[in-house]
């Protein structure tokens, strides 16, 4: 056990740093695969042993090798993050064919958290993916988060998936341009991998979460009321509170439908 904690570990801190890559380069169009990283002061390369994940930044100094300019601390917070998770997903379900679809499922969360919260768009190449993995997995690969004795199931996945592509559908129509088309689709795919259940309980983190992080940017800040919010955030951190306590959570409200 601890041999596969320290194997998670360390591969969420190289994910981690692929994360960076995705972040910077999906929003602005640009391949994830090539060229390779490089400082984007400087533009150029990064060499291998100055990649190396959280090591590298503290060597460094948080600096470029080459042209001295800060590196954001973003860079080992994500992988840092991302390294956490993967841990906290193994120690939540052990080692199974589900931990590499909810490793998957939580790096997501965080490309989808910083570009959200930079650019204000949750990108199809994330969610969309995302949904058919969710379908094509839950039958026989992905745990249910509320049930951890079995399989998701394709019709508790596609039920999910509707409720939360559906649902957010009508909320975004409804609200004249208050939701777009990515939370639409970012909650499609954690309906896929969660269940309807799952949608219901990051619906209520996220808007719980959101309402307070507002009221308390119009407190602190003078935020108006048509401040734009990204809301993609607070629906990912719904999401992972979800996978891992949702069932806990709803068990205490709702017994009856925990099988």
């Amino acid at each position: 056990m601890i041999t596969m904690l320290i194997i998670s570990i360390v591969l969420g801190l190289i994910i981690g740093s692929f994360l960076n890559v995705c972040i910077y380069r999906i929003p602005r169009n640009l391949s994830i695969v090539s060229p390779g990283s490089s400082c984007t002061a400087c533009k150029e390369p990064i060499q291998p042993w100055d990649n190396i994940p959280l090591i590298s930044y503290i060597i460094l100094r948080g600096k470029c090798r080459n042209c001295g300019e800060k590196i954001s601390p973003r860079y080992p917070a994500i992988e840092a993050l991302n390294g956490l998770l993967y841990a906290a997903v193994f120690l939540k379900f052990g080692a199974g064919w589900h931990l590499p679809l909810f490793f998957l499922f939580v790096s997501a969360m965080i490309v989808i958290t910083f570009i959200d919260l930079e650019f204000q768009i949750i990108p199809d190449v994330i969610t969309l993916p995302g949904i058919v993995i969710g379908l094509v997995a839950a039958q026989f690969f992905i745990m249910d988060p509320f049930s951890y004795h079995s399989t998701l199931g394709f019709f508790e996945a596609l039920i999910g998936m509707l409720a939360g592509g559906v649902g957010f559908f009508l909320i975004a129509v409804l609200s004249r341009g208050g939701m777009g088309g990515g939370d639409v689709k970012m909650m499609a795919m954690v309906g896929a991998f969660t269940g309807w259940k799952g949608v219901f309980m990051t619906t209520l983190i996220g808007s719980v979460t959101g309402s307070i992080i507002g009221v308390g940017m119009m407190i602190f800040t003078g935020a108006g009321r048509k401040t734009k919010v990204p809301f993609g955030p607070f629906l990912a951190l719904g999401s992972l509170v979800t996978l891992f306590f949702g069932g806990d959570i709803f068990s205490w409200f709702f017994p009856d439908l925990i099988n």
